[in-house]
């Protein structure tokens, strides 16, 4: 994973855990009946194990199963005093956050107030233009999939270096507008036509944020609040906007500045904007496994606009992705990552099996091996 490809996948890794994220199949082998959970102490082993070979200060997880839920922790909170790590903490969740605003504009499409296939010249004129680059040649579609080609802003060479360098310690409060990150985007020409290939790009999301604001008139996270957050009752979870503080109780988070950086640095406190509707929320182990079990449960979209999110056709999944793992059971899920943060949320595709995994740490790579521990057991 190269530093700039932090941010821009996951702020993600580069793992089979990944390849759920990008909604390609993940190599399968024999088939088993995938029943392990956190409560297992295969999932605490691994967790213990990448704490230990890592270097991480600590890992949380929850999993939800038919038969109840269990959450564990392992290693410290804040490598200064000790503290243990507390399933309760909050954490941001990184990328983790496109799945809640593909939702949203899925149930806008079900409402009939947009269509996926709109060009994003249609809700946003002039704004992806220059250089190359035809808002009336890129789909909403396109945006969710990672398929519109658009440079991924966090790319940009002074960007880059204020985001993955020591010079992130100067700006970690800096206040950047959706605005702002687009036009960056589109100061470069196209990576690619749109809708020949797939490469993850955080400006499909913070142009799709900025979708979600043109068509309802509220801003995006007030449409994750009133639409997600508010009827599943997600108390732990919210969208910051340019608040620098993440809700008690939590971990300090700690940071290798995705590469910049040899030794850890402290970064929990920081402005969230730089990521906007590409990877700002805030959530807990809880509250994720209940919005994947919701999601795939249909309490939040209807047939036909879920069947359309896990797509596994052309390009693949809408702000999700799907995978097989080695034991044959399949998974649906996002990873994410951001200054100090890791998480995985994964389910199983009717529900019933959801784990939500987070390290205070942003160089965990070892994502895949929690996935295999929890469903192949």
């Amino acid at each position: 994973m190269t530093r700039h490809s932090a941010l821009r996948r996951g702020v993600g890794v580069a793992t089979a855990a990944s390849a759920v994220v990008l909604g390609t199949a993940l190599p399968a082998a024999a088939a088993g009946s995938g029943r392990g959970g956190a409560e297992r102490d295969g999932t605490v082993a691994a967790m213990e194990a990448a704490v230990r070979t890592e270097g991480l200060p600590g890992m949380i997880a929850t999993a939800t199963r038919p038969h109840g839920s269990r959450s564990v922790a392992v290693g410290t909170a804040d490598t200064a005093t000790g503290q243990p790590r507390s399933a309760r903490e909050r954490f941001r969740i990184g990328s983790v956050t496109k799945m809640f605003v593909a939702t949203v504009l899925l149930q806008l499409q079900a409402e009939g107030r947009l269509d996926l296939d709109d060009a994003v010249e249609t809700w946003l004129p002039g704004v992806v233009s220059g250089n190359g680059n035809d808002g009336s040649a890129i789909s909403i579609r396109q945006l969710l999939d990672h398929s519109s080609g658009l440079f991924a802003y966090d790319d940009d060479p002074g960007m880059a270096a204020v985001l993955f360098t020591p010079q992130f310690l100067s700006h970690r409060y800096d206040t950047y507008t959706p605005a702002e990150l687009v036009r960056l985007a589109v100061s470069h020409p196209p990576v690619f036509a749109p809708g020949t290939k797939r490469e993850y790009s955080n400006t499909n999301y913070v142009l799709a944020g900025m979708i979600v604001a043109e068509v309802t008139g509220r801003p995006y996270g007030t449409e994750i609040e009133r639409r997600i957050i508010r009827p599943l009752g997600l108390g732990g979870t919210s969208v910051p906007g340019t608040a620098t503080a993440v809700p008690r109780p939590h971990a300090r988070g700690y940071s290798k500045l995705f590469g910049g950086s040899p030794t850890p640095v402290e970064t929990t406190e920081l402005n969230p904007s730089m990521a906007g509707a590409a990877g700002e929320i805030i959530s807990t182990t809880d509250d994720l496994t209940r919005f994947l079990s919701a999601l795939m449960r249909g309490r939040l979209l209807p047939p036909a606009e879920l069947g359309e999110m896990l797509t596994t056709e052309g390009a693949g999944g809408l702000g999700i992705g799907g995978g097989t793992l080695s034991c044959g059971v399949a998974v649906w899920g996002h990873d994410g990552g951001i200054h100090g943060s890791s998480t995985l949320a994964l389910t199983t595709r009717d529900g019933r099996h959801a784990v939500a995994f987070n390290a205070n740490a942003d160089w965990f790579t070892g994502k895949l091996k929690l996935a295999e521990a929890e469903f192949c057991g």
